[in-house]
C-alpha cells in the first residue's frame, strides 16, 4: 500500500464521519444540509431551505475541501442509501445555484 492510498483512505473514512454527524443534525432539527464551496479551499456547511434566503440558514461549520470532495465523490446525484458506523442513512442529493456558487444539497429521506 502506497502513502497515496493511505491518504486517500483517511480522507474517506473522515468524510463519511463527517457525513454522518450532518446527517444526524439535519435529522434531528430538521432541514437539508446545504454545502457551499467558498474560496481559501473549504465548503461552508448550513442547515436550511434551500429554498429561502442563505441569512435564513444556520451556519454549522466548514470542512476542508478534500474532505468535501471525499463525499461528494462517495454519494451521486439524486437517491442514497449509506450505512456508515453502523447507521443506515437515506438522503437525496441534489445542486442549487447559491448566489454566485453551487451548492449540494442533501435533504434526509
Amino acid at each position: 500500500m502506497t502513502s497515496n492510498s493511505h491518504a486517500a483512505r483517511d480522507v474517506d473514512t473522515e468524510a463519511l464521519a463527517t457525513l454522518s454527524e450532518y446527517l444526524e443534525i439535519a435529522l434531528d432539527k430538521g432541514g437539508s444540509l446545504i454545502l457551499v464551496r467558498t474560496p481559501g479551499g473549504k465548503s461552508e456547511v448550513y442547515l436550511g431551505d434551500p429554498a429561502l434566503l442563505p441569512e435564513d440558514w444556520a451556519h454549522l461549520g466548514a470542512i476542508p475541501e478534500p474532505v468535501a470532495r471525499a463525499i461528494l465523490e462517495g454519494t451521486r446525484s439524486g437517491l442514497n442509501e449509506l450505512t456508515i458506523q453502523a447507521q443506515s442513512y437515506r438522503f437525496v442529493r441534489l445542486f442549487a445555484q447559491v448566489a454566485d456558487a453551487g451548492a449540494i444539497v442533501f435533504v434526509t429521506a
